[in-house]
């Protein structure tokens, strides 16, 4: 299964309208078998913004297509304008796979929370998939990413959460919210970040990016491709990423 992640597009005032069009030729040309989005699909949560995003969004390619809301889609009451135009599916079965969404987002506030019955909930669901490869997709990202600052706003739960994950052997969780693409392994978890696919704020790394993600049965491959730029394997970027990152000394 080739899978796409795209994240905190921001429909609105920093959206950027050349490169997510630059974006779609690309997705289109990969013909993803998922597009999963993580979120933060628009800036303030208002009609106008969601309604250019249904019309932008459906222009890529993809039967298949997973949403996640964010904070930003909750603003000035977005949840229900995120429910009615995205008709979001918390469950996608494959025959090897199985994807689960989980809604971090609440009401006007930035901070995620996923909560003890959205966790009971999964762990039920994900436990009637035994010997697939199991992937959640949720907006707020559950451990902290460097280079985006001082970091209050992981998922409030955010241990009850990894205990979830480990105990149901989840294979991949998709994150966002961040605009910093990068990937963590935790035990056998691998939690992968995605930047801003469309948004003027980057975070990090100062280009507009998406993930792709070949999903086999025996393993999980992943790279970052730049709009517009180059493909890279996660591992390389983050290497370097770090090289960088390390002061010489005097």
């Amino acid at each position: 299964m080739r899978l796409v992640q795209i994240s905190d597009l921001h429909f609105g005032p920093q959206f950027q309208q050349e490169v997510f069009e630059r974006a779609v030729e690309e997705i289109n040309d990969i013909k993803p078998d998922v597009l999963v989005v993580t979120g933060d699909i628009t800036e303030n949560g208002i009609v106008r913004e969601y309604e250019d995003a249904k019309k932008s969004i459906e222009r890529i390619e993809c039967e298949r297509k997973v949403y996640c809301s964010g904070n930003h889609d909750y603003k000035s009451t977005g949840y229900l304008l995120f429910k009615r135009l995205f008709d979001p599916k918390r469950v996608l079965e494959f025959d090897n796979f199985v994807i689960a969404t989980i809604s971090t987002a609440r009401p006007d506030r930035d901070e995620g929370e996923i909560g003890y019955r959205q966790l009971i909930w999964l762990q039920r669901t994900l436990s009637k998939h035994e010997g697939k490869k199991k992937i959640v997709a949720m907006h707020h990202h559950v451990v902290p990413v460097p280079d985006t600052g001082t970091d209050r706003i992981t998922v409030l739960d955010a241990g009850d959460a990894l205990r979830t994950f480990a105990y149901s052997n989840v294979d991949l969780v998709l994150c966002g919210h961040r605009h910093r693409p990068w990937f963590w392994r935790v035990e056998r978890l691998l939690v992968v970040h995605a930047g801003t696919l469309s948004s003027l704020r980057t975070r990090g790394f100062f280009a507009n990016t998406y993930n792709i993600i070949q999903i086999d049965d025996d393993s999980i491959k992943f790279s970052l491709k730049v709009v517009g730029g180059e493909l890279t394997s996660f591992e390389e970027f983050r290497r370097k990423s770090f090289e960088e990152s390390v002061m010489p000394e005097d």
